[in-house]
This record gives C-alpha cells, sequence and structure tokens, in this order.
C-alpha cells in the first residue's frame, strides 16, 4: 500500500495529485526548480526537494535528480503526472528498480505506444481503423517522395516520438515535401531525442475524439465515454468536453469497444487515452490502390481513425470525472496498489455535460505568443472548478508551458454548461501577461460552438474570435482608469483631502493632455470628469463618476452604470467590471529615450533558447527572412529580418540563453541603400 507518494512534475496537476493523495490519507514530496520555488504545489506537499537547475531538462526530466528525491524523503511511489517523465519508460523502469510503486502503465506498454508508428500497427492488430501512413527510413528525397506518393495529400509529417504538436508539419503538395520533412526531424532531434518522422494522411476538418480507459492487474478494462478536443491551436487542445456533441450511441459503443481491445491486447493496467479522428463530414478520399503505403492499408468505409494512445492522465480528465462521477487520480492509485476497478462496464453512465478550457498566458492576437510575466493579481469565484498552476499571484516562467489554469464547468447541457463557464472566465480578475481570456469566452459564446460545429479548423475558421469586440466600452474602462489612479494618488498625499477630486485653483486655466496607453494603443485624454466629461482624441463623452475610491467606482456612459473595479500593479491601472476588463497605463510626459532605438536588427519576443542561427556575418539577407529561432514555453518563435541588409553581426549561437528583447543579429544596409 502506498505510504509516501513523490509528484515528479508541476503546476495544476501537482497540485491536482497532491489533493487526491492527502484526501486518500497519502503522504506528499514535492519537487522544484528554481524558478518555481514559491510555486503553490511546493508549499502544499507535506515534504519538498529542491532540484538543481532551471530548465526541464536540467530539473523535472532529470531522472538521477528525481529518485535521489525520493530516496532522501522516504517515498514509496512516484506519480508523473501528465508532460515530462510521464511516459518515459526508463524512468518507469528506473522507478521500479528502485523499489518505487510506478503510478502508470508497466514500461512495455509505454514503449509500445511511445512510437507512433509502432503503435498504429499495434492499433491494427487490435482492429481499430487507422489512417494511411508511411516511415521515412532513409535521407533520399525521392524516397520520401514515393511514400508521400502512397499516402496520399495532404499529408502530415509527425515525429514518431513525443507529441503536443512538436516534430508536426502540414504538407499540402509535393514540392513542400522536402523542407517538411527536414524541419519536422529537426524539431523532433530537439525536443525527443529522436529524429523519426513518418508520413500520415491529412483529414482537413476532422474532430478529435479520444475514449478514456481504465484496466486493472485482474484484466479488466472498461471505457468512460469519450472526450472531444477539436478546438486546438498549433495542434494543441484549447477546448475540451464530455460527452461530444456529435457522437452517438453506437459510435460511443463502437469507438469504445476499439479502444477497450487496444487496451486489452497491450494488457493495460492503470488509466489512459485512445485518441481518434472522426470524420464526420465524409471528406475522406483513399490514395491510389496502385501505390501501397510503407506501413498501413487503406482504411475501412469507418467514420473514426487512430491517431495514437496516452499511456498517462490526460490534461482534460477532469471532465470525464465530472460526467462520471470518478477521481481518476485515486482511481490510479488504487490500480497501482494492484486493486480491482471497483465498477464494470454496465455501472458506467454519464451524467449531464462538462467543458473544460485552457487559460494560458499567451496573445491569440499575435500568433499565441506566449507571454511570461509576473501574474500581480489571480482571483476568481468558487462556482466553476479551477485547477490553478498559481495562487493569488505568481511568475508565469518562460522556462515552462504557459498554462495559468484549466477552468471546467459541469451542468446538466451542454449549453449551460458553456454560459456557466463563459461568465466564470468573464468575471475572474486576471492581472498581468496577456492571455487568452478572451478568445476562450468569445468561444464559448459563438453560435457555431453552441450548434456543436467544433472541428478542429474550428479556430482558423473564426479568425474574429482572437481579437473580439470588448463587452463594455473603452470609454467607461479608461474613465475608471483615470478616475482611480487619481483616487490612488489622493489616498496616499496627505494634503488631497483639503480639496475635492478634479478641483484647480483657477477653473479657467486649461486641463493638461495626458496620454495613456490601453488595449487599442494610445489616446490622448483631457480629464474634465469633475463636470461629467472625458475628452479622449478630441471627442468629448458624458461620463458620470461615482462612489470613487482607489479600487472601486461607478461609472455611467450612454445611460448605463458600470461598477468598476480598479487595482494599480507596477505602475498600470487594472480594470475588471464583471463582463470586460482592460489595462491602462499612463505614460510619462517626457519619456525617456528608447534604449533601443537605433537598433539594427531582430530582437528576441521573449525569453527563449536559440536553437538555430541560419546566417553567418557577411551574409546578404532579405526582409522576411529568418535569421534565427528561439524555443521558449514549448514553440518555435522565428526572427525574421525587418529589411534587406547585410548581417554586421551575430550576437547568439545554438543553446544560448536570451532574455526578452535582446538583440540577436545586427544588420546594416547594403551599398545600393546607403
Amino acid at each position: 500500500m502506498i505510504s509516501t507518494l513523490l509528484v515528479a512534475n508541476r503546476g495544476e496537476i501537482a497540485r491536482r495529485v497532491i489533493r487526491a493523495a492527502r484526501s486518500l490519507g497519502v503522504r506528499t514530496v514535492a519537487v522544484y526548480s528554481a524558478p518555481d520555488a514559491d510555486a503553490p504545489h511546493v508549499a502544499e506537499a507535506d515534504r519538498a526537494v529542491a532540484l538543481r537547475g532551471s530548465t526541464a531538462t536540467e530539473t523535472y526530466l532529470d531522472i538521477d535528480q528525481v529518485l535521489a528525491a525520493a530516496q532522501a524523503t522516504g517515498a514509496d511511489a512516484v506519480h508523473p503526472g501528465y508532460g515530462f517523465l510521464s511516459e518515459n519508460a526508463s524512468f518507469a523502469r528506473a522507478c521500479a528498480d528502485a523499489g518505487l510503486t510506478w503510478v502508470g502503465p508497466d514500461p512495455a506498454s509505454i514503449e509500445a505506444m511511445g512510437v507512433k508508428h509502432t503503435a498504429k500497427a499495434l492499433a491494427r492488430e487490435a482492429g481499430v481503423p487507422t489512417l494511411p501512413d508511411a516511415l521515412l527510413e532513409t535521407d533520399d528525397s525521392d524516397d520520401w517522395a514515393r511514400a508521400a506518393e502512397g499516402v496520399g495529400f495532404p499529408l502530415l509529417v509527425k515525429a514518431s516520438a513525443g507529441g503536443g504538436g512538436s516534430g508536426m508539419r502540414e504538407v499540402r503538395a509535393a514540392p513542400e515535401l522536402a523542407d517538411a520533412v527536414c524541419s519536422a526531424r529537426a524539431e523532433a532531434a530537439r525536443s525527443f531525442g529522436d529524429d523519426t518522422v513518418f508520413l500520415e494522411r491529412l483529414l482537413d476538418a476532422p474532430r478529435h475524439v479520444e475514449i478514456q480507459v481504465v484496466g486493472d492487474a485482474h484484466g479488466h478494462v472498461v471505457h468512460l465515454g469519450e472526450r472531444e478536443c477539436s478546438i486546438q491551436r498549433r495542434h494543441q487542445k484549447v477546448v475540451e468536453e464530455a460527452p461530444s456533441p456529435v457522437v452517438s450511441p453506437d459510435l460511443r459503443e463502437r469507438m469504445g469497444a476499439t479502444a477497450v481491445a487496444l487496451a486489452s491486447k497491450l494488457g493495460y493496467v492503470g488509466v489512459g487515452t485512445v485518441e481518434f479522428l472522426v470524420d464526420d463530414v465524409g471528406d475522406f478520399h483513399a490514395p491510389s490502390a496502385s501505390v501501397a503505403p510503407t506501413l498501413a492499408q487503406t482504411p475501412p468505409e469507418q467514420p473514426f481513425y487512430f491517431l495514437e494512445m496516452n499511456t498517462r492522465l490526460q490534461v482534460e480528465h477532469p471532465v470525464t470525472e465530472e460526467v462520471y462521477g470518478v477521481d481518476l487520480v485515486a482511481l490510479q492509485l488504487a490500480l497501482a496498489d494492484s486493486e480491482p476497478l471497483p465498477f464494470t462496464q454496465d455501472d458506467v453512465r454519464p451524467r449531464g455535460h462538462a467543458i473544460e478550457v485552457r487559460l494560458y498566458a499567451e496573445d491569440p492576437a499575435h500568433g499565441d505568443r506566449p507571454a511570461p510575466g509576473t501574474l500581480h493579481r489571480y482571483a476568481h469565484d468558487g462556482d466553476l472548478r479551477w485547477e490553478d498552476a498559481l495562487g493569488t499571484h505568481g511568475e508565469i516562467s518562460a522556462f515552462y508551458d504557459p498554462m495559468i489554469a484549466k477552468v471546467i464547468a459541469h451542468a446538466l447541457t451542454r449549453a449551460a454548461a458553456a454560459r456557466r463557464l463563459a461568465a466564470g472566465l468573464a468575471r475572474a480578475e486576471i492581472h498581468g501577461p496577456t492571455t487568452n481570456r478572451d478568445l476562450l469566452v468569445a468561444v464559448l459564446r459563438d453560435p457555431d460552438f453552441l450548434a456543436g460545429a467544433t472541428r478542429t479548423d474550428f479556430l482558423d475558421r473564426h479568425p474574429d474570435l482572437r481579437t473580439p469586440e470588448p463587452a463594455t466600452s473603452r470609454v467607461v474602462h479608461l474613465a475608471a482608469a483615470v478616475a482611480g489612479t487619481s483616487a490612488a494618488r489622493r489616498a496616499h498625499d496627505p494634503r488631497a483631502h483639503l480639496a475635492p477630486p478634479g478641483w484647480r485653483t483657477l477653473h479657467c486655466a486649461p486641463r493638461p493632455t495626458v496620454h495613456w496607453e490601453g488595449p487599442d494603443g494610445e489616446v490622448a485624454v483631457v480629464d474634465r470628469l469633475v463636470d461629467g466629461v472625458l475628452t479622449v482624441d478630441g471627442t468629448d463623452h458624458a461620463v458620470t463618476i461615482r462612489d470613487l475610491t482607489p479600487d472601486t467606482v461607478r461609472v455611467t456612459h450612454a445611460g448605463v452604470e458600470h461598477h468598476c473595479r480598479v487595482a494599480q500593479h507596477a505602475g498600470a491601472a487594472y480594470v475588471d467590471d464583471g463582463e470586460g476588463h482592460s489595462t491602462w497605463r499612463e505614460l510619462p510626459r517626457l519619456p525617456a529615450p528608447d534604449a533601443a532605438a537605433g537598433g539594427a536588427g531582430p530582437v528576441s519576443e521573449v525569453p527563449g533558447t536559440v536553437v538555430e542561427v541560419l546566417v553567418r556575418e557577411g551574409e546578404h539577407v532579405v526582409a522576411g527572412q529568418k535569421l534565427v529561432v528561439l524555443e521558449a514555453m514549448k514553440m518555435e518563435h522565428p526572427a525574421l529580418a525587418a529589411a534587406d541588409g547585410v548581417v554586421d553581426t551575430v550576437h547568439v549561437a545554438v543553446g544560448q540563453y536570451v532574455e526578452a528583447h535582446a538583440t540577436l543579429v545586427t544588420l546594416r544596409a547594403t551599398e545600393a541603400q546607403t
């Protein structure tokens, strides 16, 4: 029986595992890197051990350090969470060799499903339908072309090891193939230490539907229905729900049966997920029968196809828990202790509908660029299930995934769950880095989403959702920011109480123009709120202010009163009103000279590690040419030349870590330009 559990992970999943273990009376041990020293999971565990280093490779992926932490704390079991070492068969085997209970499937199952092209072969043996594919075993581009002809276009180049969208490239036509293969191989080697890739037929707009399976050491395997995870960016899930809005009882039974068959063939023990693509638009066309794919046969006429099996807990597991009333983490611990499943397939009955969204520190308006930084305030009500990575404040590190939280709503109907989730997200106070919160709310309220039209191209077909219209007029929030900032200053000025807000010795004196930076850029503001007017870029707006304090204010505009909360952090005013939110910063009247002015080359948008340097000093480049590639927060960030020129200096090297806004390459103009 497990008595002390080491959680080999961080963030919200570490906190989730610690809560489940504590509810069972199991002691917990956290491990943490230097950037995570003050993270909530460290304080919530019974014991904690520091890992040397900052990056994932130096810390959470260092098997020796994790095992040493287990030995030092007397842990007798390890839960890997998801990501990091969760699907590392060598780690699972090392835990067993050290006498530790591994909370997950046996290493053989992990290895069998960990390599995608061999996993597909096993799936076919178990009767699971698959898409055409071909393993690329040579460096000959002619071989690649022949394999692609057999698979058919469009196709994906996919890393055989790993997942999460890394090492994956879409190819629409033959001329794109060679570059896609080389690029995917390079990324796969960096991310997974294995550059093996294969080709797989691409369905243009499928649904991504997965089946939750659980198996015990006594040969019993059941499934807990499906989750739909079709709304994605960069092949990574953003919105998940259970059940799927389009899976019929018949399709659920067939998909569940194939998933159970695959798990049974593996002798699977633990919690796992079999992922499928569901082609509910019927646009799949098999390649010519005259050209046979290297690995696969043309799939039968069925609407779903095997994608992969994840031999771990999924990020989106809470929606299954909500619908089926099962604590999957507690079940993992019981199965690791060789307990039998406490239910049969006949006992599994769904109840209502659950939706989960992933709240990230990233900017949807700029290619989902990660936005690390300080989270000054993070507050939400208890109406929803929040799986938080951070506490009321904290640092979103550039070293790891930018997830802030998973947020889950459960209700009797899908529409009710979406409505509750959107409202709860809108009410939350999130002050600091840019997040995808507005995108998530817009998705949940979109008519196509509510109608169940949720295929993998959803965000591509709805680009407007990335920059939705503000829920509250910008004038309202700007007035709240101006008034709140003034009230905060007065609260710290012992002489301010001698005069009312806005009072001046000479009423005829012109009001100064102050520049503010907001969500839509810079605006020129004249504060005449004491007279019920706010002038923005020369236009007067009738605005009434009442009940003003440094933290709250009631703003009436266009006949509607808004109760706004205003918080001051690091020189910025954060305004929330229950439906909308925005950030405003009063600009100095005499700004300091720009230290970067005159720079002649691209800078790093985010802190990260240099993974490619593609130019040399003296080389001629053209506008838009890729010069350097950074990797940060599980994403590649290319730095491009802004204009034609010549490389004067390359300031970075592969493997180097750089801070945000660091100059990467200096360019000089060509002679023709000068």
